[in-house]
């Protein structure tokens, strides 16, 4: 268990912000050494909260393990030190809009000339090509764009203003798509020997997690009466019960004692529960509110209804099934550790893990150019220019 999935490969990583950054997080994780390109400024996300001594967790959580180097991509000699460095490259990954590593001369048609066997992976608002792909995009726009805020208020009775964003759910759903389809292009690899270039569009990313909506909109079914996935309130607060199959169904009218609602011609069948939904969480309320949350999800256990309280992450990171599964990992820092997020999946015959660090702005920068095979002289004298930066 000492060898990892990714072990001896090597990332370019020219992200920023969170969509990329998780992509190549998660390659960290799974042994891949990462070279994280950044500007004289840095990723933006090295200034968000929470910060400690100018050090922002929010940026470790998102680039532990990666080595960080300082280019100015603008200039010939920057350029010259990434292509030196795709010599020993196997996966390229960048989040910019589209057309600009063309700027930098580092598009994949033009560096696949002399590099057949590189993966190169883009992660954009829309895709590369198309009459939407050169629009700026993060992830709250694309929200609105995918149809996902509407299709979330849909549930939301009495409400016609939509949510405000402040959970980047397209980025990580598209980081993680980028990451997936990397895998799937070097186990091609392995059949052919050639790189390809992966396109990721963060808009269908989205309208994936709304595959009964895109069913709904073309063949339109009337709404339940009240959304089927929705708090119950208790005697102190809420609990969410998913009664999704019929099982559930019985079981969560013998947790309530009311086992003949199984029967009840309003709610026997799936069509006519859905239709009287609303009138179903009534009868239910009348029951669970006399009882405290705690209890109330002990007789769903009991008889076997997927269910929960409502709780705060703070509450979800002390969890003892997480501490089980070794699900937070330890990252240092210039200014002290953290924890972060493994990835969610284990394999059995390899460790999975976050990298312990997160590096400092141009931490790596000389050791990345002396890998390139920079010498120490040309080294002081693309410092001197502004080409790199050494701390």
């Amino acid at each position: 268990m000492t060898t990892r999935p990714l072990d001896g490969m090597r990332v370019l990583d020219f992200t920023t912000t969170i969509a990329g950054p998780w992509c190549t997080r998660m390659m960290a994780d799974l042994g891949a050494e990462v070279i994280k390109v950044e500007n004289a400024e840095g990723d933006m996300m090295r200034t968000r909260p929470p910060l400690r001594d100018q050090s922002s967790t929010s940026f470790g959580n998102l680039n532990a393990g990666k080595q960080s180097v300082v280019l100015d991509l603008k200039r010939p000699e920057g350029q010259e030190v990434v292509r030196r460095l795709l010599t020993t490259t196997d996966f390229l990954v960048e989040n910019f809009r589209p057309g600009v590593m063309s700027r930098f001369n580092l598009d994949y048609a033009t560096v696949a000339k002399r590099h057949q066997e590189l993966i190169y992976c883009s992660i954009s608002g829309y895709g590369q090509t198309g009459p939407s792909s050169g629009l700026a995009a993060y992830a709250p726009a694309v929200h609105a764009a995918s149809g996902f805020d509407m299709a979330h208020l849909a549930y939301q009775p009495g409400r016609d203003r939509p949510d405000n964003c402040g959970i980047y759910v397209a980025d990580f759903v598209s980081g993680t798509y980028a990451f997936g389809a990397a895998m799937a292009a070097l186990a091609q690899r392995h059949l052919t020997g050639l790189g390809q270039h992966i396109d990721v569009s963060m808009l269908e990313s989205m309208l994936t997690l709304l595959a009964p909506e895109v069913q709904g909109a073309q063949f339109p079914v009337a709404p339940p009466g009240r959304p089927m996935f929705g708090p119950v309130r208790t005697a102190d607060g809420y609990i969410m019960p998913a009664v999704a199959s019929e099982k559930s169904f019985q079981g969560i009218c013998a947790a309530a004692l009311h086992p003949e609602w199984v029967q009840d011609p309003r709610f026997a069948r799936y069509a006519d529960r859905r239709a009287n939904w609303g009138h179903f969480v009534d009868e239910l309320e009348t029951w669970s509110t006399t009882l405290s949350t705690t209890a109330c999800q002990a007789a769903f256990d009991t008889h076997g209804v997927p269910s929960s309280p409502y709780r705060t992450v703070r509450e979800v990171m002390e969890d003892p099934q997480l501490a089980h599964r070794g699900a937070l990992a330890e990252v240092s820092d210039s200014a002290g550790s953290f924890k972060v997020m493994n990835p969610p999946f284990r394999l059995s015959g390899a460790p999975v893990q976050a990298g312990g660090f997160a590096a400092s702005l141009g931490q790596h920068t000389r050791e990345i150019l002396e890998l390139a095979g920079y010498a120490g002289d040309e080294i002081e004298k693309m410092l001197a220019a502004g080409v790199v930066y050494i701390p």
